[in-house]
């Protein structure tokens, strides 16, 4: 009874996405959100313990037997509010140095993605820029952007390299993305994508060579030593950049290592990357704006998650990912803002209105695609995206009495949140 760090109590709403311990959510079954209601004037609580986990979720008259307020315990009041799953952030890119607010104004002008590549700005730009930047400086940049994120309702996030392109930057850019896990509450997927593009005047093969011989064993090597935990590996399977068998290759010793096979796939042609990572299987695949029905399929058969990313799709004006046929055939479909220099956008809430306006998802899809789904995505559902007994108490307090008021108010989320909550610490307050 004294191990109790925070209490949450009295709150009009909780949601719990689902009430019992279930992995992920696929097809239909994103349909329903699972929540807890007031009744008659007795709200509910949620009671964290020293080790940041959910050990009591309920009615406040029930909480008030149990666990007693002390003053070494936290008291949040949520009367009125609604206490949400501390969102996930299932795809970014926030290490980087360099800015290219300068492109997007070719964007508007119709330049595509490619035109960019081809012009020396894009990853290039931003590689340049990388490759000269101190780690102290490329961490004091994903500070920023993670403490950003924090106050925008996400409690875990999936952090990428890939804007080195050779093994001192990119084992610079995972360093500091170790630094941000060991030392921020934000919790953090590390994803290497050393095949993100193929050096400037280089050759795919000779890339992909460099990827599997050289980087690799290199950041094997570092795992080996506890210098550095890496989850993910991803590559940019894309016409141009690293083709079909190129991908499978990267992909397969990055699984042989024990990483976890998260890519891009199906982006911006068809080539069926969709398919090869589903026959790799693969946790999670990203983008597919161009899967065709037997991607669908293959993904579907060998259980991977469809992560869509509704910023890159807006921003890039690209035709959106056939989201409501990736459920109705039982997808499991996950969301994440692909923050990057070529989509700056770090805020979870905006993104699950886009998903919503754009991808013609319902509310409890793209909320259930923004916790728990997303969390599965990285391999963490079992403790993340969901509020249960026995998960990490990572939550979201918003001073609204329904949680769709999250997605309804378009922009408002500063105001809306009050408390960020990450492993039972307050991380933001209003």
């Amino acid at each position: 009874m004294s191990d109790v760090r925070l209490i949450v109590k009295n709150a009009r709403q909780v949601v719990q996405v689902r009430k019992y311990p279930v992995l992920k959510v696929c097809g239909e079954g994103m349909q329903r959100v699972d929540t807890l209601q007031e009744e008659g004037g007795d709200g509910i609580s949620v009671v964290s313990n020293s080790c940041g986990k959910i050990i009591f979720i309920g009615k406040e008259s029930e909480r008030k037997q149990k666990y007693i307020e002390s003053e070494s315990t936290r008291i949040i009041d949520a009367s009125g509010k609604c206490v949400l799953p501390g969102f996930v952030d299932a795809h970014t890119h926030p290490v980087w140095a360099g800015d290219r607010v300068h492109e997007f104004a070719m964007k508007l002008a119709g330049a595509t993605y490619m035109d960019v590549h081809k012009a020396g700005g894009g990853i290039h730009f931003t590689v340049e820029h990388t490759r000269k930047a101190s780690e102290e400086e490329l961490y004091h940049g994903l500070k920023q952007r993670l403490n950003s994120m924090l106050k925008t309702g996400t409690t875990l996030v999936e952090c990428k390299s890939g804007y080195g392109l050779n093994k001192e930057t990119e084992v610079k850019m995972l360093k500091v993305i170790e630094r941000a896990r060991r030392e921020m509450p934000i919790g953090i997927s590390s994803t290497f994508c050393g095949a993100h593009a193929v050096p400037k005047g280089g050759h795919p093969e000779d890339a992909t060579i460099d990827v599997i011989s050289v980087q690799l064993p290199c950041i094997l090597d570092m795992m080996k030593k506890k210098e550095l935990a890496v989850d993910n590996i991803d590559v940019f399977c894309e016409q141009g950049v690293f083709d079909i068998d190129q991908s499978r290759r990267i992909l397969t010793e990055g699984k042989n290592m024990g990483l976890q096979i998260n890519f891009h796939g199906d982006e911006l042609h068809p080539l069926e990357g969709a398919k090869m990572g589903a026959e790799l299987g693969a946790l999670a695949i990203s983008h597919l704006e161009e899967i065709s029905d037997s991607g669908i399929s293959a993904m579907v058969e060998a259980g991977s998650i469809g992560v869509v990313l509704p910023t890159t799709a807006y921003i890039l004006r690209l035709k959106p990912p056939p989201v409501r046929k990736m459920i109705e055939s039982g997808m499991a479909v996950a969301l994440g803002s692909d923050f990057n220099p070529n989509a700056f956008c770090s805020s979870m809430p905006l993104v699950i209105h886009l998903a919503c306006v754009l991808l013609r998802m319902s509310m409890p899809e793209a909320l259930i695609a923004a916790t728990l789904n997303s969390a599965a995505a990285l391999g963490k559902s079992n403790t993340h995206g969901s509020l249960i007994e026995g998960k990490c108490a990572n939550m979201v307090i918003i001073d609204a009495p329904r949680w769709e008021h999250i997605i309804y108010q378009l922009g408002f989320h500063d105001n809306l949140i009050d408390f960020v909550v990450c492993d039972g610490n307050v991380v933001y307050e209003k």
